[in-house]
């Protein structure tokens, strides 16, 4: 199986070499907005169009799409813009559970789309102020949404998760796969 991925994330790159399907990449070229409010429609309609932007050059082929947001009390927290930003994250998502939404676009052969969302629950540890300080001090949450990446250093923060933890990484990767065949 080959497809079109319609994203430049290393994440999902990973995942998908991990699960043995080839791909090429072709990031979309658009301006990511929605009117959607709530967590679960705001990225599905976002990887919605950008499988769709993408899947216009490429007719008869394959475009998978995704966007993951990370949500606490159905508010989406993005990127921080600073370390003070990274802080007031972290330090509001310690010791409590957010959610993690990742919604998928696929655009088949035949020109069908099916897009879809996984919500992953991600509890974090009690951090003290220290902890949350030596991990901005490294420089990893300052590109990820919800200011940490538990593929990275930020795992020490995380105490559990309920639901699929690639989805947490940017894609629901079972799910997709069975999409796919």
């Amino acid at each position: 199986m080959k497809l079109i991925l319609a994203s430049g994330s290393p994440r999902r790159r990973e995942l998908l070499s991990q699960a043995g399907i080839e791909y090429t990449v072709e990031p979309a070229d658009i301006e990511e907005t929605t009117t959607e409010t709530l967590p679960t429609k705001v990225v599905e309609d976002l990887s919605r169009q950008k499988a769709l932007a993408v899947s216009k050059n490429h007719p008869g082929e394959i475009v998978l799409a995704a966007d993951t947001v990370v949500a606490f009390d159905d508010m989406i927290l993005g990127k921080p813009v600073d370390e003070d930003d990274a802080f007031m994250m972290l330090s509001e998502l310690s010791g409590r559970t957010h959610q993690v939404y990742t919604g998928v676009t696929i655009v088949y052969t035949d020109g069908s789309v099916n897009t879809f969302s996984e919500c992953t629950e991600v509890t974090m540890y009690e951090n003290s102020p220290e902890t949350i300080r030596n991990y901005i001090a490294s420089g990893e949450p300052m590109d990820k949404a919800g200011a940490y990446g538990i593929q990275g250093h930020g795992a020490v923060l995380v105490e559990r998760i309920k639901g699929d933890y690639n989805n947490v990484v940017g894609l629901p990767l079972a799910r997709v796969y069975r999409m796919l065949i």
